[in-house]
């Protein structure tokens, strides 16, 4: 059976194999707008182009997330989303493409480390996010996800020192997620300057794909990080606004999705 690690890397070794700019990683907020929209939602990116996608886990207090995915958050959990039923939608989508789960710590304890860390292999998940883990208190979490053939997925940001960002690249599985800017998620007018800079030290600290979130908004911002050296990019708080605007969520994510592969196709990757 192959493991969530393996399935993660070969995503990105067809991405390449395809001469393709950048994997597509569109993240969705499980059970917004509501559980079965947003399954339908994850299915339809898969479908439209996403090589992985990254399913987020409502939490009230998320340190990370911009006020586009913060609001996504409270409306599902008042909706009466669960861990349970995320993890449900994101068996879904395993089906065809890996998913890789973004939750906060406080859910995992609440649950318990090793009975998550199990829910996650049983619904054939293929990695870990967790924004508000710090490498020095990762230890535990790291072992189980090795354990299980699990891609534990750390984050670097343009202030994080080399010193720290080497620890982190290597403690990394299945891909580096480089947060592009300093802050929230949400969309940014234009790419970091920086970025670049960003993308060629965290590739130098890392034996895996570096990924780029935060602020993406458009394609032709896609394609700029593509452009910039990253192997994937992550595209959130523009899907989830499209989402929650739309009396029709599904297509209007669906024809976002289309763009944003379209933006990291062979032919706009030989263009640039």
């Amino acid at each position: 059976m192959t493991t969530g690690v393996e399935s993660i890397a070969e995503s990105f070794a067809r991405v390449r194999a395809d001469g393709r700019a950048a994997a597509l990683m569109p993240y969705l907020m499980g059970c917004f707008p509501t559980a079965e929209q947003s399954r339908e939602i994850g299915l339809a990116c898969a479908r439209c182009g996403a090589d992985l996608v990254e399913l987020g886990v409502p939490f009230s207090d998320p340190l990370a997330d911009g006020p586009v995915i913060h609001s996504a958050a409270t409306s599902a959990l008042v909706a009466g989303a669960t861990l349970p039923a995320v993890l449900e939608i994101g068996r879904s989508i395993a089906e065809l493409v890996p998913v890789v789960v973004m939750c906060y710590m406080n859910v995992i304890l609440a649950r318990g480390l090793e009975r998550f860390a199990d829910a996650l292999v049983e619904r054939r998940m293929s990695g870990l996010i967790v924004p508000d883990l710090p490498i020095e208190e990762a230890g535990d979490v790291a072992e189980a996800c090795e354990a299980r053939g699990l891609a534990l997925v750390p984050l670097v940001a343009p202030t994080t020192p080399d010193v720290r960002m080497e620890a982190i690249g290597r403690m990394a599985r299945g891909f580096l997620y480089a947060v592009s800017v300093t802050g929230t998620t949400g969309e940014r007018v234009g790419t970091n300057e920086g970025l670049a800079r960003l993308i060629e030290r965290a590739a130098s600290h890392t034996d895996v794909p570096v990924a780029v979130g935060f602020g993406i908004g458009n394609p032709e911002q896609a394609a700029e990080v593509a452009a910039a050296g990253a192997d994937g990019v992550i595209v959130g708080s523009r899907l989830v606004r499209a989402a929650g605007e739309s009396s029709d969520p599904v297509p209007a994510v669906s024809e976002l999705v289309t763009r944003f592969a379209a933006a990291l196709s062979p032919s706009s990757a030989t263009e640039k």
